[in-house]
């Protein structure tokens, strides 16, 4: 695979009266279609990190390279019209006063053709199953649709790379499982990129590769069987493990032998089911 996205050496500070840099010379790869979660406690530097993609901080140091156009003043909305961002609070992003008013208002903004922009505002609608409330007031949606219309308004840009910052913090656990379900299904249509900024576990369950921050340094990176293997580790960092991994670490407690791999959920069920069809 192509890479789409390369991050070399970057480092950042936000006030030079800081005890430490937000990010500290960070390097990393990333493959175009590959889904990347970036976890770790408040104020590790993964929404900063997020935000060296494109273009919205400019590092101190270092260099970043999106779709093959190093990020300079010149080719930065060039870079931006590469890569979609869907932020914690999708109240925020709302300018429109239905959502297919809000949808429309990106490509407007980019001066696409009537004609091109009434397909692109339907077709994401419907990408993201929203097309019973095209007229609706987005504000009187509930949490996981308001987030369904903002990715809509992303995807209608027809962006390579969708970055998610903390995208579904704020959301019940009926409305997290809607928008990840919807992103992994647009994102598998089109071979989308996907960056996951994230204190969710289970979000980050759904990527490929797992990169741990810490104190503005890249600690740990794998894939996530590989990451939540590190149980009391993440746990020291003040970050969350998957129910089966905790699961298996209170069994381990208790004098049971469970496997040493990481496990799904799942994988969890029918490994206890066949522990207990041998009693």
């Amino acid at each position: 695979m192509d890479k789409i996205i390369t991050l070399k050496d970057i480092s950042y500070q936000y006030h030079e009266t800081d005890d430490r840099p937000a990010l500290s010379n960070i390097s990393l790869s990333i493959e175009e279609g590959e889904w990347i979660a970036i976890i770790g406690h408040n104020g590790s530097g993964k929404s900063t990190l997020a935000k060296t993609i494109n273009g919205l901080v400019a590092p101190s140091q270092g260099e970043v390279t999106v779709g093959g156009l190093i990020l300079s003043e010149e080719n930065i909305w060039d870079i931006r019209e590469m890569v979609g961002m869907v932020f914690q609070n999708p109240d925020n992003q709302f300018v429109g006063s239905t959502v297919q008013d809000d949808v429309a208002f990106g490509l407007e903004n980019q001066g696409i053709p009537r004609d091109e922009m009434i397909e692109r505002v339907k077709s994401a609608i419907t990408r993201v199953n929203m097309q019973d409330f095209m007229e609706k007031e987005p504000a009187r949606l509930s949490g996981g649709q308001k987030q369904r219309v903002a990715i809509a308004g992303v995807v209608a840009l027809r962006p390579q790379i969708i970055i998610l910052d903390e995208a579904t913090s704020m959301l019940d656990p009926q409305g997290r499982q809607e928008v990840l379900a919807t992103v992994k299904e647009i994102k598998e249509k089109a071979n989308l990129t996907v960056i996951s900024i994230t204190h969710d576990i289970d979000e980050a369950a759904n990527a490929n590769r797992v990169l741990v921050m810490k104190n503005g340094e890249l600690v740990k990176e794998g894939t996530p069987e590989e990451i939540f293997s590190y149980g009391e580790q993440l746990i020291e960092m003040g970050l969350d493990l998957p129910f089966a991994e905790k699961l298996k670490s209170d069994l381990r407690d208790r004098g049971i032998e469970v496997p040493a791999d990481y496990l799904t959920e799942e994988g969890m069920v029918d490994w206890l089911w066949t522990l207990l069809s041998k009693k």
